[in-house]
Order: structure tokens, then sequence, then C-alpha cells
């Protein structure tokens, strides 16, 4: 990374020896080890074709607003950014602005790539949203300036699962609109179009082949930052048939609660918090599960985990303890906005 700096007092030409050096695409300027500005080759191709001089200082035609990001950015973070500006790479600085690294495309989508396929069910109404579902499909609602589906695609991509199949049904254009064939996301999509609501398992039958690995499913309604390939190496050690991601939740009773014995009063506590484990919306299925599914037939992945455990076979919860929103009512969509 050092051979790809220059330092703010630096030339045109200095820049263009960096570039040269650091073979990064990029030229970092600096001053007093704080990293100020940066320069690409199209940077340094358009000012000499505005009439600049090699021999011009570097700091009169760097970019001065660019994205950088701190020491504990996620990959996931840092490929959505790199996805959004159309860019390769992104320095990393501290709180100083001092240059500690770089990140670059080509090692942050360098995760191993999974042989596993993704299925993301993104074919519902969502009524309880409307109207802001009347003309868009809800998990392209957008959180932070992206949609949902967009964030979770992402995320699947930077955790190496690059097979992607959306299952769609109301308003399935727009999405198949936006994400076309996948590429501009570093993933491969195929889209599983529902003639008929499917539930939330139906539409694992209407894969083209039979998957020969683990198949991811996800709700298409959630923010998440879930430790994808933590959950499939779970599911792989164990070798079940089924694992479940679940979380906790809390709940507050708002009011006071008393435990009794028969009529005498044994216990008063204020306004306690409660603990559950609730299903997070994230499964991994074994192969023989997808493929015993009737085809295009309404299911839902409830009823696909009960008939597993009805024949005896295993089906275990894995816990997340990372970001999760469930974007399915106003209030969760306003909490993963940050409007509450």
């Amino acid at each position: 990374m050092e051979q790809a700096t220059v330092p703010a007092t630096g030339t045109i030409r200095d820049a263009m020896l960096a570039l040269e050096r650091g073979s990064l695409a990029i030229a970092l300027v600096v001053d007093h080890g704080r990293l100020v500005g940066l320069l690409t080759d199209g940077d340094i191709r358009r000012a000499l074709l505005r009439g600049a001089a090699v021999t011009d200082c570097v700091a009169d035609h760097m970019q001065r607003n660019f994205v950088s990001v701190g020491a504990h950015a996620q990959r996931a973070e840092v490929i959505e950014l790199m996805q959004a500006r159309y860019i390769q790479q992104i320095p990393v600085v501290d709180a100083d602005g001092r240059l500690t690294g770089l990140h670059l495309l080509r090692d942050v989508i360098g995760v191993p790539k999974r042989e596993n396929w993704a299925v993301i069910m993104a074919g519902g109404r969502g009524t309880r949203l409307a109207p802001l579902t009347d003309l868009l499909p809800k998990p392209m609602l957008r959180v932070a300036g992206r949609p949902i589906l967009e964030r979770i695609v992402l995320h699947l991509v930077g955790q190496g699962v690059r097979r992607i199949y959306l299952a769609i049904n109301y308003l399935g254009h727009i999405i198949r609109d936006h994400f076309g064939d996948g590429s501009r996301f570093g993933a491969r999509i195929e889209y599983l179009s529902e003639e008929q609501a499917l539930g939330t398992g139906g539409a694992l039958s209407l894969l083209p082949e039979p998957p020969t690995s683990p198949v991811l499913v996800m709700n298409g309604d959630l923010v998440t930052q879930a430790d994808v390939g933590a959950l499939l190496a779970f599911h792989e050690a164990g070798g079940q048939k089924a694992t479940v991601a679940v979380r906790k939740y809390f709940h507050t009773v708002p009011f006071g609660c008393v435990e009794l014995d028969g009529e005498r009063l044994v216990r008063l506590e204020e306004k306690p918090t409660l603990t559950r484990l609730v299903n997070a919306g994230i499964y991994v299925l074994a192969p023989e599960l997808v493929t015993a599914l009737p085809r295009n037939t309404p299911i839902g992945l409830p009823d696909i985990l009960g008939d597993a455990m009805n024949r005896g076979q295993d089906v275990r919860a894995f816990e997340i303890d990372d970001d999760w929103i469930d974007v399915g009512q106003r209030d969760q969509l306003s909490q993963a906005r940050g409007d509450s």
C-alpha cells in the first residue's frame, strides 16, 4: 500500500508513478500520514485532457470527497459501499484520518465461494405496510437508501453465497428489473416465479434442478448481519436435516405482575422483562428435504419442519445475536430506518 501513496505536495507525475508502483489502480494522497485525497488513472487522464501538466500539484486534481471506513468495518458493509459508489477500492483510516489500510474489491469478494444456494422469499404482498407496498414489493422498501432485498443479496455475496434464487410473485417484475442476472451485485441470480402464493416454503419446489448441498432459505424482509457462514458450518457439522436460526426476544410487561399460591400472594414483580427464543426467518435445509416437496404446492416452512420432526428427523436451532430486524410492520420499518 505504501508504494501507492503520494505526498500532497507531489505532482501528477508522482501520482502516475505511484499508480504504476502500487498496481492498485489508485494513488493515495497523504499529508503527514493523513489521507487527504485519492487519484485514479481516470482522474489523471481527465486532468490532462483539460490542459493540466504532469508537473501540476496533485492536490489540485485529487478527489477530496472520498469514501473511507474504519478498521472494524464488516466485509458486507465494505461491499455495499463499493457497489453503491461503483468503486473498487476503499481506504481504511483511523479516528484521526490517518491511512491504515486499503480494501480492494478483488480481495473482499475473494471469500471462498460456497456451493450452497440461497433462496430468498420475496413474493409476499406486505399488506401490513400498505400504502407503502401498494406500488412496491415489501422487500424493495428502502432502509438507509438501499432496498432491503439488495442488502440481503450483498450480505450473502460478502459471505461467499453467490448462487441466489429470488422467489417472486406480487410486483415481481420490479425485483427482476432491479437485480437482473445478479452480475452487478457479484452474484448469479435466478427467479422462482410463483403463479399463486405458495407460502414460505412452496417456492422451493420450483428450483430448476435438485440441490446437492444444504440450501439456505431466508425471508426477504430481514435487515440483518447474521453470520451465515457460522450457521452453515453448524448445520453441516451436525448432519441434521434442518437448522432454524433463532434469537432472543425481550418483552417488558407494562404492569406489575403477581404470583399466587391459590389466593395467597407469594410474589410481586414490577414490569418484568420476559425472554423467549423466536424464529429469525433464516433456515438451512438438507437437499433431500427440498427435493421431496410436491411441485407448485403451497406449504409453509413450519409445516416442512414439523413434518420432518414427526418423521423423527433431526431439526436443530442455531442462536444468532447479530443485528436483526424483521421489517413486517410500520414500527419495525421505522426502527430499521432509525426513525424510532
